[in-house]
């Protein structure tokens, strides 16, 4: 009787496949400190101008968004793809980032990818801020928020960041994660050509392979661990005239495109970050994804998996935009939120100086130049002058933050200014021939998500380009000018950039091959408020609100980034 009655409930259906599951991830990407809200804005053709505008993202609307979605999920897990500390702002900065850590751990963050802006301080403090501890490179800011510095409950991952000591990955390669009994492997990835974005001090001990090869090679190890579905997690990205929210948009290009292209087909999913962009993309019948920057968008994806076969069914997704309005903090995230504020408020609100107009921003003309640009470019200028300079030139990603002053504010204060510029650079001069200075200008026209990447020039220096001139011949002889003296080839000038810049950082490499290099030790943010304080005690306040259109283009348009 047992047997038939076995058989019975068999042919009943009792042994039935397991349904499949729906496992929640939510993703954030170069959140680069930014604890508090920050201006966002995007196009919509129903609000007022065509375009809506707001402040988004911080950690207290990060919580409220995962603490709503948690309680649809419980199960939810929490990703990041990399640049989660770096180039952050003072109130984050000016304390090491720690307080960044402390929020992510209390947001419940799983795991987070190496991004470039991870290794700014080089190894050895990645892993202090990992491991905790206070023994750093920065010691007047390490463990001055917490004396007892724990370091992060989440891991690092990454597949193809490779110590050279060993020759194995500094970082775990991928982290597996269970949910609703699904098992989840994300597999992290640094961009290959990180070099070019930090210093070579930063990547000493240290050197990549290639993304996706480095990938492709652990999925016969996943395969022997059942998991349930492969997703990519890697630090580096693209962009798309499409909106952030728009599904399946098709015109995805950039540096991850080649690599998703060239992934095993059995993925399906890729997390990007690093060029601050939003959207929800397929290439080829792969998802890709990005969720802008600065915690202003929180991507949500909705996995469908069958635990039995092990297979990845289907993927849903969505950017939600992280509005403060909307989203309200956690208890314990406003308690951490509260102390930072109140701890750097005295510092972070000190008057500097008045400023010419009431806003100077980043956001490059046709040509290539911002104010915020021009401003800078010419304090590092004003402060080497002496030493002999004659140009300084300045990179876009070391520019963070526009100022704005706000409603009855006389005086731009520290915070604002020191948020413009984070990165604790010296400034250094060099020489370089005429022809060396055309060969760098040449240089801005670079491949990939890169695209048109202008340098921003002190008042010295001015020159017109021509759009519809072949790549390494746009810079045109006749208008490159120094101080209103037309450059020739074979003389020699002094130049001052950032000490990253003066390593060939950011693909100019025609600055490693000068010559009579001095470091002047002169903190960059420090000539800026210099420059701003001396000008205004003149009563010749800087700080436009337009470029001085140093820059001129001719010709016909050019697509490109200016990332």
């Amino acid at each position: 009787m047992s047997l038939l009655l076995a058989a019975l409930l068999l042919a009943s259906g009792c042994d039935k496949a397991k349904a499949p599951v729906e496992v929640t991830v939510a993703a954030i990407n170069d959140f680069h400190g930014n604890l508090l809200s920050s201006p966002f804005k995007y196009p919509d053709a129903a609000a007022a101008g065509g375009e809506v505008k707001l402040k988004a993202g911080g950690i207290a609307a990060l919580s409220g968004v995962l603490a709503e979605l948690r309680q649809k999920d419980a199960e939810l897990l929490l990703i990041g793809a990399g640049d989660m500390v770096g180039g952050s702002p003072p109130i984050s900065s000016m304390w090491a980032d720690e307080p960044s850590v402390d929020a992510l751990d209390l947001l419940g963050l799983k795991f987070s990818v190496v991004g470039n802006h991870e290794l700014d301080q080089g190894k050895a403090e990645l892993l202090r801020q990992i491991q905790g501890g206070c023994e750093s490179s920065r010691p007047d800011k390490a463990c001055q928020f917490d004396k007892a510095y724990k370091g992060a409950s989440f891991p690092y991952i990454s597949a193809n960041l490779i110590d050279t000591q060993t020759g194995k990955p500094l970082f775990q390669p991928y982290r597996i994660e269970q949910a609703h009994g699904a098992k989840i492997a994300f597999v992290g990835a640094t961009l290959k050509n990180v070099a070019a974005y930090v210093s070579a001090k930063s990547m000493d001990g240290l050197s990549t392979v290639d993304e996706a090869d480095a990938i492709n090679a652990l999925l016969p190890e996943l395969k022997q661990q059942n998991v349930d579905a492969v997703v990519v997690v890697i630090h580096q990205g693209g962009e798309t005239p499409e909106r952030f929210d728009q599904p399946n948009c098709s015109q995805l290009s950039g540096d991850v495109v080649d690599v998703v292209k060239r992934l095993d087909p059995q993925i399906k999913v890729v997390i990007t970050a690093h060029t601050h962009q939003g959207y929800l993309c397929r290439v080829g019948d792969t998802l890709v994804t990005q969720g802008a920057s600065f915690g202003r968008l929180l991507t949500q994806l909705t996995l469908t998996v069958d635990t039995d076969k092990h297979q990845l069914l289907d993927v849903k997704a969505q950017n939600l935009v992280v509005d403060p309005q909307r989203y309200h903090a956690t208890a314990e995230i406003a308690a951490l939120q509260a102390e930072v504020e109140s701890r750097s408020q005295a510092q972070l609100s000190h008057p500097l100086a008045r400023l010419a107009s009431r806003q100077v921003g980043r956001e490059t003309n046709a040509a290539g130049e911002s104010a915020m640009g021009d401003l800078i470019a010419d304090s590092q200028l004003s402060a080497t002058r002496s030493l002999g300079a004659q140009v300084a030139l300045m990179n876009l990603g070391g520019m963070r933050m526009d100022i704005a002053l706000e409603e009855g504010q006389e005086q731009v204060n520290y915070g604002q200014v020191a948020g413009v510029q984070p990165f604790n650079n010296t400034l250094n001069i060099m020489t370089l021939t005429g022809t060396q200075l055309r060969q760098l200008l040449e240089q801005q026209w670079q491949e990939g998500s890169m695209g048109f990447y202008p340098l921003q020039p002190s008042a010295s220096l001015s020159y017109r380009w021509d759009a519809a001139r072949p790549q390494g011949q746009r810079i045109l002889a006749e208008s490159l000018m120094v101080d209103g003296q037309l450059v020739q080839p074979e003389q020699d000038y002094r130049i001052t950039v950032n000490s990253f810049l003066a390593e060939g950082g950011d693909n100019f490499t025609v600055l490693k091959q000068a010559g009579n290099r001095l470091d002047t030790g002169l903190n960059d943010l420090e000539a800026l408020i210099n420059y701003l304080q001396v000008r205004d005690q003149a009563g010749q306040p800087v700080g436009l609100a337009e470029a001085e259109q140093r820059i001129q283009k001719v010709g016909a348009s050019l697509a490109g980034s200016d990332q």
